[in-house]
């Protein structure tokens, strides 16, 4: 993980909770002083002044000093919602320049699409992290533009390398990073609640079964880190002939755990890219 320090002025467009998480963990991590970074929303202001109030950022819903400070950025940052990315880009086109590096988190939106949407050849990022960057342990899939130079694709890099890890993928497999990573923590999390509930439902406080359940998962992740080893050598370690381990995965496999899995992930990615097509539908 890298711990570079960066001088770029960086400009935030949406201020929604994956942008929070992403400026949030620079700024802990010390990669970034809030001074370097502009937040900005359409509508908002009171989530503005929040943000301001948290983390220092500069904010403003002020239309004229939002276009200086989105043309004098060095990184613009694209996390509005979907169904406001037409009328924003129409916004940026004439705010940005080649100089610039956009990077967009938007689920589903093309490389290609944003080309046509601006315009002009601005070198674009597409990624997918997720909010455990908040943190320092996100996951982030990005893909580049063929007008990403080899130095930008590593500033790209370094900055969610700062907050997590970076996988590059080509972009036709980005989606498929939303269903595992993006989207990921929620399946954990779901995962997570229904143990907690299965201990309560058998007698523990919610207390106990809430810290029992954190720690088994963080146990499991750590010990998958630190050997090595792969998930099934691992379970099968723990899998005693009849015993009370064997039973409960049998119990999972009766219930299709694994082909669940393996359909969130694909139900996630295919509503990316629906969602990407839904942007701007009149472009091909």
């Amino acid at each position: 993980m890298s711990n570079r320090t960066f001088n770029q002025r960086i400009a935030f467009v949406g201020a929604g909770s994956m942008a929070e998480a992403i400026f949030r963990g620079l700024i802990q991590r010390g990669i970034t002083k809030p001074e370097q970074i502009f937040v900005s929303n359409r509508q908002n202001a009171q989530r503005l002044s929040e943000l301001e109030e948290l983390y220092k950022v500069e904010t403003s819903s002020d239309l004229q000093t939002k276009q200086e400070r989105i043309r004098s950025a060095d990184i613009v940052v694209l996390c509005m919602k979907p169904k406001d990315v037409e009328s924003s880009f129409a916004d940026l086109k004439p705010l940005l320049s080649e100089r610039q590096l956009l990077v967009s988190v938007i689920a589903g939106l093309t490389i290609h699409k944003m080309e046509l949407l601006l315009e002009k050849a601005v070198p674009i990022v597409r990624t997918m992290p997720n909010t455990s960057a908040t943190i320092g342990l996100g996951a982030t899939g990005i893909s580049f533009s063929s007008t990403v130079t080899e130095e930008q694709q590593s500033l790209a890099i370094n900055l969610f390398e700062s907050v997590g890890i970076v996988s590059v993928v080509e972009e036709e497999h980005i989606e498929i990073v939303t269903g595992i990573s993006g989207s990921g923590p929620a399946y954990v999390y779901s995962f997570m609640e229904s143990l907690i509930k299965a201990g309560v439902e058998g007698g523990l406080s919610a207390e106990e079964s809430r810290r029992l359940t954190m720690q088994t998962v963080l146990g499991a992740v750590r010990m998958m880190e630190l050997t090595g080893e792969e998930p099934a050598e691992l379970r099968r370690k723990i899998t005693s002939p009849n015993g009370s381990t064997l039973a409960a995965l049998k119990t999972l496999e009766n219930y299709k755990f694994g082909e669940a899995i393996a359909g969130a992930v694909s139900s996630a990615a295919k509503r990316a890219r629906e969602m990407g097509a839904e942007i701007a539908p009149h472009l091909k």
